[in-house]
């Protein structure tokens, strides 16, 4: 039995449609908040179950019968490594046999913020006794294609990442790593590297939105504080805004570049290229 947290989320689904490949519905766990929003994991024939990361007694009981979990890190700036040890202590309980995480590339020693949850996270399964697997998940390609709209609206594709490479994949790359994991044996404490085969600066991703796209549009390259200015008045919280910034300096420093190709060799194909993201981005 295989329970996949955060399951109505976008990578949570795209996990189990790629486990239903694999293996019958029967033997998945959709773990999520709100389970009577979740009627389409339902109709899927996985048994969807209650877990709230606030709510530990929900987990232990979403976990019985588990034998392998994968841990979709939460979206909860600041309370993460709370939701993460709740998620864990559960598991322990429950006696699975495998936790897989979803960290962040090179958390040990990446200089984004978002990363301190992250490396605290892989801290206490370590300590868990639980056997573990680490997923580091580089960027997705997504985080970049869903500013198309604006950036042809007004001509211009704003950030702080300077000429820093970056090695994205498509979330259905990622998707499919945590769903191979799942489904083979695994050595516990196994980290895993994952990012994209191919890498760009923004500079480069910009243009080649441009040429797809045929409009003019052009990077534009701000400081941390200009950038996060900008994404306050285009409505995003201020916290939320200062990580943005905080993950595109970054960038600048290297944070989102690997090129080991780990995440290819694990699903045994090429990853979505940032172009073939950027084509698929423009015709919605």
């Amino acid at each position: 039995m295989i329970v996949v947290t955060g399951a109505s989320g976008q990578l949570g689904k795209l996990v189990i449609q790629f486990l239903l490949e694999k293996i019958p519905a029967s033997e998945i766990i959709a773990a999520v908040r709100n389970p009577e929003k979740s009627k389409d994991l339902a109709e899927l024939g996985v048994q969807v179950r209650r877990a709230d990361y606030n709510d530990p007694a929900s987990l232990t009981e979403a976990f019985k019968g588990a034998e392998k979990i994968l841990l979709i890190s939460s979206s909860e700036i600041g309370q993460r490594t709370a939701q993460h040890s709740a998620v864990i202590a559960a598991a322990k309980q429950a006696e699975v046999k495998v936790i897989a995480y979803t960290s962040v590339l090179k958390a040990d020693t990446s200089p984004l913020a978002l990363a301190g949850e992250h490396l605290e996270t892989e801290q206490a399964l370590k300590a868990s006794g639980v056997p573990f697997v680490i997923l580091r998940n580089g960027w997705y390609t997504e985080n970049y294609t869903a500013s198309i709209p604006a950036a042809l609206a007004h001509n211009a594709f704003i950030g702080s990442a300077g000429d820093g490479k970056i090695a994205s994949a498509a979330r259905k790359d990622y998707a499919a790593a945590a769903a191979t994991v799942l489904l083979n044996p695994v050595i516990s404490g196994t980290i895993y590297e994952l990012a994209g085969d191919d890498t760009y600066t923004l500079a480069e991703f910009v243009n080649e939105i441009a040429k797809q796209s045929g409009k003019a549009v052009s990077y534009v390259n701000l400081s941390q504080d200009e950038f996060a200015a900008a994404l306050e008045v285009a409505g995003l919280p201020k916290p939320f805004a200062a990580l943005i910034a905080d993950s595109d300096i970054g960038v600048s420093k290297g944070a989102l570049f690997d090129d080991s190709h780990q995440l290819s060799q694990l699903i045994g194909y090429s990853t979505q290229s940032y172009s073939a993201s950027i084509k698929i981005a423009l015709q919605v």
